[in-house]
Order: C-alpha cells, then structure tokens, then sequence
C-alpha cells in the first residue's frame, strides 16, 4: 500500500493542467485531480469536513460536480467498508488541497487513485472559498471540468458547457435505482416488513431498518403498487435520489396508492418531494441547495434543533404557518431548515405517513435524527395493534 500511495503522491505533483468554466464564463485554473478528461454537471458545494467517500458514492450526486468546501480532502484515502453504493456517482470533484500521503488504519488507496480507477474527472489546487462564495451568489450552474496537456480555448469550452443538460426537468432516479429488487434481512428477529422504493438509496439507509428488525425489500424506481404490495409489506418507503421531482410522475402515483390504502408511509429526501407532490403541493429549485452535514433543522412536532446530514437542489412549496387540507387528511410542515425555512419534512394528522428532506440515516453522521427510524416503526406497531 505504501509504494501506491507515494506513487500516488508523485504522480500528482506532476498531474496535468485543468480548467474548471462555468456556464457564466468564470474560470479557475488547476491541476488535474482523478481522471484526466472532459466531464459536465451542474455545480453544487458540500459543507462536510468530512464523510467525503459517503459524498461520492451517494446515487443523489449523479451528474453534479461537487465542490468541497473543506481545504483538505483525501487525509485518510479510501476504504472498502464505507461506500453507499457500488460506485462513485459524482460527476467531477474539485479540492482545494488534496492529501499528499493518506493516513488510517483502514485505507487501501488514496482518494486520487480511486477517483482515477472509476474514471472521475476532477481538479486541484482550486480557490474552493471564491468558487463557493460565486455559487451562493450566482446559484447552482452547469460547469465543465477539462483537463490534460492540450486543453481547447476558453471560448470552446464555455459553448461545451453551455450544452450540457441542465438539472431542472432531469429524470434520473432509474438511471441510479437497483434494476432488480433485492431484500436486506433484518437484524436479529423479524418484526416487520417494508417494502422501499430505490430512486437512488443509500447502502446505510435499509441497514438503519434492519437494525430495528425490519426486513427490507428494495424495489426499482419503476416498481407499481402491486409490486409494492406483493411483498406484504407493513410499511413503505421512498428514498433519496436524484433529479428534478416534477419528472416522478410514476413514484408519485405509486405513494397516492399507498396514501389511499393507509399504509405507514416515510419518505427520505426525495421521497419527500414525492410526499409533497402527492399531497398536491408543488415543488421548486433551490438557488444552490442544502448539501453537508452541518445543517440545523427544527422539528417542530417537538421543538428540538438538530444538526443533520443533506443533499437536495429541490424542495416541496407547502405552508410553514397552517394545516393543510390534502386528498388523504390534514397535512403539515414538520421540520424547517433554521438556516432559510426550506420545508425539510411533512407529515400526516389522519393516516400514518411522514417524510423528511434530509439524510437520518446520517453516513458520515451526525446521528442526531436518527429517532425518524424509531418513528416509522412505532406507526407500523401502532397499525399493527
């Protein structure tokens, strides 16, 4: 491993020259970190100091390039006990000081060579600060990251840039959903079964269920209701995933039927819009969005702050001060992002559903809403009896 690494280290310090350009014209220069390459994507900051193998291996990144806000990323390299998914969904990574040696018990490679090894196009030695300062200024926007020893001119790369899809109207949970449904036993003894919808889950998300007893049945984005309801399930989730909610007309249909037969309902991050957009409340882009894992929310059903874990462009338009009249009952604003008073979670007073904007399920942490677990699974005990 240490012959790696140092290869690593010294292969860097030779990296090629890379340009990161924005769709407004503005230009960072660096150097290439990862893959050697051209790739798009809209561009989005994270605030996590750390969790960044999390970040990268999270479906709800696919087609964004991630910026961290953190100056040092790479000190303790890459393992094969935390990724979320089976690949890294990001599609480009922009650092301002890379990790020369990476440093932890558990490492088996450096950040640069997986990001290499997966064909990640990325860049170093980028002023992060001044780019995430500009994104918060100017809002989330498409960005080219191109890099090697012959690099087009800037005006080339700008029309490039200016081509690449844009993140409203993009449907993408099938692209990074499980294509066949696959179950994750539950820990110890079974006490229930749920079936949840993958619009882009997290690996840590159906092991937090398990956890609790509860045998999970993954089911593809594209899943109708009576593959839901084939496996018998007490309970039903809908996860976190990419893309614009306005597209999810499928998922959207399914929950109204969930909805309609009073099955325990939580909703995760998309699953949230989902809920939101099932209830009949619309949903719309964020300037530049909630993504780390330093954000405060108020639970509003009891008062408490929490520090919690996100990643979402997008959120539900529901009202903040009143209870709401929906098809399946009275609805209302749970929790609220103290930072704006983005709507981060909704919940039903006539039927057992629920759902949050942000990540419980907290990998890299923190673990301060982990209680929504034990939620959900007291509104199937509670349907149960």
């Amino acid at each position: 491993m240490t012959t790696s690494i140092q290869g690593a280290a010294s292969q860097r310090h030779k990296a090629a020259p890379a340009v990161l350009v924005l769709e407004d014209g503005r230009t960072f220069r660096g150097r290439a970190y990862g893959a050697v390459g051209v790739t798009f994507g809209e561009a989005v900051f994270s605030t996590g100091m750390t969790g960044y193998q999390e970040t990268l291996t999270d479906p709800s990144y696919h087609r964004q390039v991630v910026v961290m806000t953190a100056p040092h990323v790479g000190n303790t390299g890459v393992n094969d006990e935390d990724p979320e998914s089976k690949r890294i969904w990001v599609a480009g990574y922009v650092v301002r000081d890379p990790a020369r040696v990476p440093s932890n018990w558990r490492a088996r490679r450096s950040l640069d060579e997986e990001l290499r090894s997966q064909g990640v196009v990325g860049i170093s030695g980028v002023d992060t600060r001044a780019l995430t300062r500009h994104l918060r200024e100017r809002g989330a926007m498409r960005v080219g990251i191109f890099s090697g020893n012959a690099l087009p001119d800037e005006g080339t790369m700008l029309a490039e840039v200016r081509q690449a899809p844009e993140m409203k109207g993009a449907n993408l949970a099938a692209e990074v959903a499980t294509n066949e449904t696959y179950v994750v036993p539950a820990i110890g003894e079974k006490k229930f079964t749920v079936a949840a919808v993958d619009l882009g889950i997290k690996g840590m998300t159906p092991h937090r269920m398990a956890e609790r007893g509860i045998e999970v049945h993954v089911l593809p984005a594209t899943a109708t209701a009576e593959d839901v309801y084939a496996v018998n399930p007490d309970g039903v989730f809908f996860s976190n995933g990419p893309g614009d909610p306005a597209t999810a007309d499928g998922p959207v249909a399914v929950m109204r039927e969930v909805l309609a037969r009073r099955t325990p309902l939580f909703g995760i991050c998309f699953g949230n819009q989902i809920l939101g957009r099932a209830l009949g409340f619309g949903t719309y882009k964020l300037k530049y969005g909630h993504r780390g894992i330093n954000q405060p929310v108020q639970d509003r059903t009891t008062g408490k702050v929490e520090v919690t874990a996100h990643n979402h462009g997008f959120a539900v338009d529901a009202p903040l001060g009143k209870v709401s009249e929906t098809p399946y009952g009275r609805a209302e604003v749970s929790h609220v992002c103290l930072n704006d008073q983005v709507v981060e979670g909704l919940h039903l007073l006539d039927q057992p559903a629920f759902s949050v904007q942000y990540h419980p399920e907290a990998a890299a942490g923190p673990h301060d809403a982990a209680y929504l677990f034990d939620r959900f699974v007291s509104l199937m005990e509670g349907q149960r009896a």
